[in-house]
């Protein structure tokens, strides 16, 4: 890179001589996150180049502690590092970068911004990702320290009824010791928590009540605590922030606890994730996006399932495309599916014989598998009323017979399904249904084997 100071703008500067840049994302004091190409595996990246030269041990040191911290970090609700390493594109100026997925989307102070308070719903499927996020640091012995919109990086997937978050720019300086310049140095003053405000160290309970304003901003458009750094610091040792009387009671409890004066009686994480979870599936049987005929008791559970295996957001998977191959093969049939649930779609992760990449729950035939953990079939899908809105029955009248087993997880939740269409009427046998099961089996193990080498890799 020429400068790594100043924005990048000329597409033909590359870092390491693998990363083209071609945009920046956003600036702050010590680093410049630029958009970039990864010309070796062709996939789009953020690149993160510090602005201090590598050669200064403080700065070095600071660099160094957020690679290893990140790298450490392997989960779906944070960034995920893929590289890191000195340019040395221009000699005299050597320069540590960080190389990340690029998330799909905005952060959330631009996306209030621009577009406005996010729904109830919405929030509260944020606050679950979020939460469980931030469990996962403390459970690695960490505080965030920064939470504020800005480091909250949306995945827009349906902007109607989804957003994912990832959290993102911890507290290095915190973390490893180095000393703040300044009272409200480490967390944007609008979000500290009140202990400290008053100076005291942080703790977990602080990085709860930051998300809890960051979570209530969120749904209401409105800082909790404006104004300049004193005011809207002290304010909060004075009262709690404002909810109003608009936000649905299921998000306003979880909120109303999460910034309580009192790190004592905040929720911990856990509870948090699990009341954003309950509210998630209360919002959708309101908005009758999901029969409660199909949602099970531990519907929470089995959604938490859905997150931890990180694959909502993947592109269609070989390995699965090798299945639904195997499962066409087995039973004759020219339609295999694999589908992850999650609260309202169902995902095709992988699809043999029709393009259609998702559809809503409702509609879904999966959902009775999703629901019971058992098999379902169906001898003619075209002579069941019920099964006329769903768009794969109703856009191609000569599909029959349909089956489906569930992708089971070792607790006991379906996350999904492995199922088949035929086009004639026809019951499947239990052999054909066993073999169906048997590759879902397959599929399973398959994402079992991931999270193992993830944790693995991250272990140390």
């Amino acid at each position: 890179m020429t400068d790594p100071q100043r924005p990048s703008t000329g597409p033909l500067e590359v870092v390491a001589q693998r990363y083209r840049i071609t945009g920046v994302i956003g600036e702050g004091g010590l680093a410049v996150v630029h958009e970039a190409d990864d010309t070796l595996l062709r996939r789009q990246v953020a690149v993160k180049v510090f602005r201090s030269d590598a050669g200064r041990s403080k700065d070095l040191r600071l660099q160094e502690a957020e690679a290893r911290l990140i790298a450490g970090m392997n989960h779906y609700a944070l960034t995920t590092l893929f590289d890191a390493g000195v340019d040395t594109s221009d000699p005299r100026r050597p320069r540590i970068y960080l190389v990340m997925e690029r998330i799909p989307g905005t952060d959330l102070r631009r996306r209030l911004a621009e577009q406005g308070p996010l729904t109830a719903g919405q929030v509260a499927y944020l606050g679950f990702d979020l939460a469980e996020g931030l469990q996962f640091v403390h459970e690695h012995g960490f505080l965030h320290r920064d939470i504020k919109p800005a480091n909250v990086l949306l995945a827009d997937r349906r902007i109607d009824t989804r957003i994912r978050g990832k959290l993102a720019d911890f507290g290095i300086s915190s973390l490893i010791g180095v000393p703040d310049r300044g009272e409200f140095t480490t967390g944007t003053a609008a979000y500290l928590s009140p202990e400290q405000v008053e100076g005291l160290e942080p703790t977990p309970a602080s990085d709860v009540y930051a998300l809890g304003l960051v979570l209530l901003e969120a749904v209401t458009g409105q800082v909790a605590f404006p104004g300049g750094v004193e005011q809207s610091a002290f304010a909060r040792l004075h009262r709690d922030p404002a909810i109003p009387t608009s936000v649905p009671e299921a998000l306003a409890s979880v909120l109303r606890a999460m910034t309580a004066l009192l790190p004592a009686d905040r929720p911990d994480l856990t509870e948090v994730a699990l009341r954003f979870q309950r509210a998630t599936v209360q919002f959708l049987l309101e908005e009758g996006r999901v029969p409660d005929t199909l949602l099970a008791d531990d519907e929470e559970h089995r959604l938490a399932a859905v997150q931890r295996y990180n694959i909502l957001d993947t592109d269609p998977d070989d390995a699965f495309d090798r299945i639904t191959h195997l499962a066409c093969r087995l039973l004759d049939v020219p339609i295999a599916l694999v589908s992850i649930v999650d609260a309202d779609r169902e995902w095709f992760k992988a699809r043999r014989g029709i393009e259609i990449a998702q559809i809503a729950r409702a509609v879904a035939l999966c959902a009775h598998s999703v629901a019971t953990g058992l098999p379902f079939t169906a001898t003619d899908v075209q002579a069941e009323p019920g099964f006329a809105e769903n768009p794969i029955v109703a856009g191609d009248p000569s599909l029959r017979a349909y089956a489906s087993v569930p992708l089971l997880t070792p607790e006991g939740h379906a996350i999904g399904t492995l199922c088949v269409f035929a086009r004639e009427v026809r019951t499947f046998t239990e052999q054909e249904l066993d073999d169906l099961g048997q590759l879902a089996a397959m599929a399973m193990r398959e994402l079992e084997f991931r999270v193992a080498s993830r944790r693995a890799v991250f272990a140390d």
